[in-house]
């Protein structure tokens, strides 16, 4: 269990804060009975004309029933990346406070913590691609707001330790985001069901991966109703537009669609990771829990740029740390696998 105060890790302006607020936010109907008279828009009815709901009631009512949340622990922003910047813009004060990020993992959380002015103190995982707890906990201090967990991690497709998550959990006394972008792929558990044991949780998610709408940019946040009403004390009044809220309305509510698709990723996903393993160049294929495959070759920059010559693209992570010489493959479809097969024999 984890006992973490909120508000003292909240900026202090943003404490003091009150959201900008229109009228849509006033009444709790579906306004089908209702004459709009505020927002100076454009009356005349085209699909778009009026401004999209700003709390997302319908698609939050679906998903937080699938989920098993209530709608006042989910947040939705323009992609992930919007959901954890403004995490950053509520708990962290520029120049002063500080993150923790484990790398090799997602680019962004860096990112962020530049913009942001927020000083990012790295904890490498260790050899097998796990948090190093010890050296995470004495790497923070009262400053440290935030703790980014990327589980399944990218780029080394791996879940972490439930074990070590709980021990972080309870020990950092910062709010802890276990960003969850490829959960739907993993055999683990999603963290959901921490959401009431432990207050300084944030689970992330989206609708790029598993759901296939990377092109709609929506992320998901989870977390205590408290944290909700912070973020959406800051977040800008009508963040997701009305088409992503419809596109992603029809598509969470086509769930067979989505176990269907899922279950041939993995089914490819498995196939793939026994194909690179023939190759005579490739010297490890990692356990994957996501829907892409981390191999180690003998020269990855060569191969990455033989198969870009060839018209494939996939992703050079030699760069980061742990992951000399590896290759990132996302799984594509049967064809895609395929011919992304061919021409790695081709090279060889």
């Amino acid at each position: 269990m984890s006992k973490v105060n909120i508000q003292n890790l909240v900026r202090d302006n943003v404490k003091g804060l009150s959201p900008y607020s229109s009228a849509r936010d006033e009444y709790v109907s579906d306004g089908s009975d209702m004459v709009f008279l505020d927002a100076n828009e454009n009356p005349f009815e085209n699909g778009v004309n009026r401004y999209p709901d700003p709390q997302q009631r319908s698609l939050k009512e679906v998903l937080a029933s699938q989920k098993g949340v209530l709608p006042a622990n989910i947040l939705f922003g323009n992609g992930s990346d919007e959901v954890l910047d403004l995490i950053f813009r509520a708990f962290c004060e520029p120049k002063e406070d500080n993150i923790i990020t484990l790398p090799p993992t997602y680019g962004m959380y860096k990112v962020l913590s530049g913009i942001n002015d927020i000083e990012n103190r790295e904890v490498l995982l260790t050899a097998d691609f796990e948090p190093d707890v010890n050296q995470i906990l004495e790497t923070a201090d009262a400053k440290s707001k935030l703790l980014f967990l990327c589980s399944p991690n990218n780029p080394t497709a791996n879940s972490f330790s439930r074990n070590k998550i709980t021990e972080l959990l309870e020990k950092f006394n910062g709010l802890v985001i276990i960003d969850e972008a490829y959960i739907d792929f993993s055999k683990e558990e999603s963290w959901l069901s921490g959401l009431p044991n432990y207050t300084n949780l944030i689970v992330t998610q989206t609708l790029s991966k598993a759901y296939g709408m990377a092109g709609i940019r929506l992320g998901v946040c989870y977390a205590s109703e408290e944290i909700i009403a912070i973020l959406n004390k800051i977040k800008p009044p009508y963040n997701v537009n009305e088409l992503t809220q419809k596109r992603a309305l029809e598509r969470v509510l086509n769930v067979d669609k989505i176990k269907s698709e899922i279950t041939d990723i993995l089914k490819e996903r498995a196939l793939l990771s026994k194909a690179l393993l023939q190759l005579n160049f490739v010297t490890k294929v990692y356990a994957t829990d996501a829907n892409f495959v981390l191999a180690k070759l003998d020269n990855a920059t060569e191969r990455y740029n033989q198969l870009l010559a060839r018209g494939v693209v996939v992703r050079n992570r030699t760069t980061q740390p742990l992951c000399e010489n590896t290759l990132r493959f996302t799984v594509g479809t049967t064809a895609e696998n395929k011919k992304l097969m061919q021409v790695l024999k081709e090279i060889q």
